[in-house]
């Protein structure tokens, strides 16, 4: 079991624009109309078709996400995801906040019949959850899905810096030697 889930996770420090997989998810604000950090990315690499998709929307609560196509990215979907800004509630309401972004974010992806999938370090920049809690809040939301859940073949975490990463790195190793 654990060979299979290790197998079906990687940790890579990559823009997630340029991942070819069926879904990127986009730590989204809530209008889902652009922004800063991943989500400015993502708009302005999908280009504009996506920013009109977003409009139709009528935004997004923090905790659950929303698909919408990929138009010039190499995904295929974008899963938005509103993550929640962590000095604004106590760290368990972000906490419980965190784990639905990734629940509600698999849940669309399985729901589409998609098998790869890469996330951001949610709520991590402009929102503030510091990189370690995050990281551990995704990876173990990720292998509790993966435990259960045959359908995802390949999760990936896509961080921006070479420190996020390590961070991501250890906590996957950590998490996946304790199963």
């Amino acid at each position: 079991m654990i060979t299979k889930i290790c197998n079906r996770i990687e940790v890579c420090q990559k823009d997630i624009t340029g991942l070819t997989v069926d879904a990127i998810v986009n730590a989204a604000n809530s209008s889902l109309l652009g922004g800063g950090g991943v989500d400015g990315a993502i708009h302005r690499a999908a280009g504009p078709k996506l920013l009109e998709e977003c409009r139709t929307l009528g935004g997004c609560p923090p905790g659950e996400a929303l698909i919408t196509g990929g138009y010039n990215l190499p995904a295929r979907y974008v899963i938005h995801t509103v993550g929640p800004i962590f000095h604004m509630m106590d760290p368990g309401q972000a906490e419980r906040l965190l784990i639905r972004c990734y629940e509600n974010s698999l849940k669309l992806a399985v729901d589409k019949k998609l098998f790869s999938i890469a996330f951001p370090a949610i709520s991590c920049g402009a929102y503030g959850y510091p990189i370690e809690k995050a990281c551990r809040v995704a990876v173990d939301a990720v292998i509790r899905h993966l435990q259960t859940n045959i359908e995802i073949q390949k999760v990936i975490f896509a961080l921006f810096s070479d420190g996020d990463k390590k961070i991501y790195d250890i906590t996957v190793t950590a998490r996946l030697k304790a199963l």
